[in-house]
């Protein structure tokens, strides 16, 4: 229930071409360390290029966060993408919403982030796809910190402390 379909350094490290070619059409991605580092206000160029090839190939995308709803939505605009804050991962209710939003069924979505206990175990919780990418950096938000030490104890091998 806990390991992830795969595994990438970063969000803009997933070929779209293995997406498609695994039948994913829909993409619902976490915001903090996966799209930007703790804290951070600006997109990197990176990401914002990923995102924009997602779209010109036809993905569709959802932004779901555990984050305020302000922060959420100012960041999802800029990518031009659905979002849904505040969604209390892992629980199925903000994955749900997500599947729904994107009309797609559940073998055509991946779940990315950075989180094993939040994105990878939310997602697999709804029978999706799910893709961990390393955390961009290592500041995070109290509670996110415990779950690290957490998963350096499942994945020690993929981990840094």
């Amino acid at each position: 229930m806990l390991g992830p379909d795969r595994y990438a350094p970063r969000l803009h490290d997933v070929p779209h071409e293995e997406l498609e070619a695994a039948g994913i059409r829909g993409l619902i991605v976490d915001l903090d360390n996966t799209l930007l580092g703790f804290r951070e206000t600006e997109l990197g160029q990176e990401h914002l290029d990923w995102v924009e090839r997602a779209h010109d190939r036809g993905f569709r995308i959802v932004m779901l966060s555990n984050n305020f709803s302000q922060r959420v939505r100012t960041l999802a605009a800029q990518l031009n993408v659905s979002c849904i804050p505040n969604a209390l991962k892992p629980l199925p209710f903000g994955f749900l919403r997500a599947k729904r939003r994107l009309q797609l069924r559940r073998r055509e979505i991946a779940v990315v982030g950075d989180q094993l206990f939040t994105d990878v175990l939310g997602g697999k919780m709804c029978g999706l796809y799910t893709i961990l990418t390393e955390p961009i950096e290592a500041k995070d938000f109290a509670i996110t910190r415990l779950f690290r030490f957490f998963e350096r104890m499942m994945l020690p091998e993929r981990r840094t402390p």
